[in-house]
């Protein structure tokens, strides 16, 4: 069970604390740094989320790579033919329903997202080289918590 913090209620809720500025910051700073490191590979930060997305997920449709790779659907449609003229992904008919597109990487994209993967860990140790191992569990809970936090507030 997840204990609230009792110092967010001392806080003054009609001033900010800082957190968000800074987790803007690393955001602006991490993307950049990705962005930087893919370039090598002809792939930007986008593409290489949709093909993590689909390695992890496998086939997906366009509303759900947009959904788990956080673009409009607009911009995965964009981008998911980019990356098939590219050659890094395939689509198909789902059997069931003709209008549902399934797309999936194919072994030109799975070795170029290795590729990737490479460049973006560097990214990350460059990151985390300041923490203890003992500390990144305890950060990725952390953050969870934060989106999820996030994800149940009503405006």
């Amino acid at each position: 069970m997840i204990q609230k913090n009792p110092q967010t209620k001392a806080m003054k809720p009609e001033r900010p604390n800082g957190i968000a500025y800074l987790i803007g910051r690393l955001d602006h700073v991490l993307n950049r740094r990705i962005r930087d490191n893919l370039v090598p590979y002809g792939v930007t930060a986008a593409q290489y989320t949709a093909m993590a997305v689909f390695r992890r997920h496998g086939q997906l449709s366009n509303a759900q790579l947009a959904e788990r790779s956080m673009v409009s659907p607009q911009s995965a449609n964009e981008m998911v033919k980019i990356m098939e003229k590219h050659g890094w992904i395939s689509r198909r008919s789902a059997k069931a329903h003709g209008r549902i597109i399934h797309i999936s990487l194919t072994p030109e994209g799975e070795a170029l997202l290795g590729k990737c993967d490479v460049a973006v860990a560097r990214v990350e140790q460059a990151m985390l080289a300041e923490l203890g191992l003992s500390d990144y569990g305890e950060l990725h809970t952390q953050l969870r918590t934060m989106v999820r936090g996030l994800s149940v507030m009503t405006l």
